[in-house]
């Protein structure tokens, strides 16, 4: 178990605590993480409510809709899923849109893992909380206690909420009558991308994530539901080609100038 010194030390860039002796210099007080985490998890966690109501009118049983919030517990793969399906897609292509949107938890896991350290009998039920809104969340924090608090407030008030917003969802579908009109569907997406703007802070992350955008609005009207999903993520490799070449015409001019200049 790692001391308090640890937990309480400015983390480095690989997510270990900077040595020195200002140990306690980057501390954020523990009431100002969690009030932070309950702001994202209540807010997040309400649109479970929106979820629950999709599925049911999607046509799923509300078994179906709630195991959905129960295991798989990733906003963005679940509409996605039930959006397909709605939308007559075919199960296996939204169920797979649904896997590869939810594989970037993956990768969120690979960061966190790092920062939070947690014991190993902890990590499988961690693993379950590894999504958008706990990394948002935790990534900022400048201590491991601070980012351990984050993870875990969010973590829990969000699954509870999501779930529990989810049946009364499911439940209340028939009362609301057609779910198309309400635009309910639009309430995970809309979070997702709330989170995501602030951390478009580079140009190229912004066209990268412009281009992701068109790609899939474009694709929409002639491919499956769910495959343009698929298919924007090309905008990122694309995009680091393009780049990559501007700056190795940039730097071949600039050689070329410096060695004309050198035979002067």
């Amino acid at each position: 178990m790692p001391d308090v010194a640890e937990q309480t030390a400015p983390l480095r860039t690989d997510g270990a605590p900077a040595g020195g002796s200002s140990l306690a210099a980057g501390a954020k007080p523990d009431a100002a993480v969690v009030r932070d985490a309950l702001g994202v998890g209540i807010a997040v966690g309400l649109s479970g409510f929106a979820f629950g109501v999709t599925s049911a009118g999607s046509g799923l049983s509300l078994l179906q809709t709630c195991a959905l919030s129960l295991l798989v517990f990733t906003g963005a793969s679940q509409f996605a899923l039930v959006g397909a399906l709605s939308a007559g897609g075919n199960p296996y292509t939204a169920a797979a849109g649904a896997f590869f949107l939810g594989v970037r938890n993956a990768f969120y896991g690979l960061r966190l893992s790092q920062l939070l350290a947690l014991p190993r009998p902890l990590r499988p039920l961690a693993a379950q909380w590894v999504i958008d809104e706990t990394t948002a969340v935790t990534l900022p924090q400048p201590t491991r206690r601070a980012a351990r608090i984050g993870f875990t407030v969010t973590g829990l008030t969000l699954y509870v909420l999501w779930n529990l917003t989810t049946l009364v969802g499911a439940l209340g579908a028939e009362a609301l009558g057609d779910t198309d009109a309400w635009g309910l569907d639009a309430a995970s997406p809309a979070v997702f991308l709330a989170l995501l703007a602030p951390m478009l802070k580079s140009t190229t992350e912004r066209v990268t994530a412009g281009l992701a955008v068109l790609l899939a609005l474009g694709l929409l009207p002639v491919l499956p539901a769910g495959v343009p999903v698929l298919l924007s993520a090309l905008a990122a490799p694309v995009v680091l080609f393009l780049t990559g070449r501007v700056k190795g015409g940039g730097a071949g001019k600039g050689a070329a100038t410096a060695g004309t200049e050198g035979g002067r």
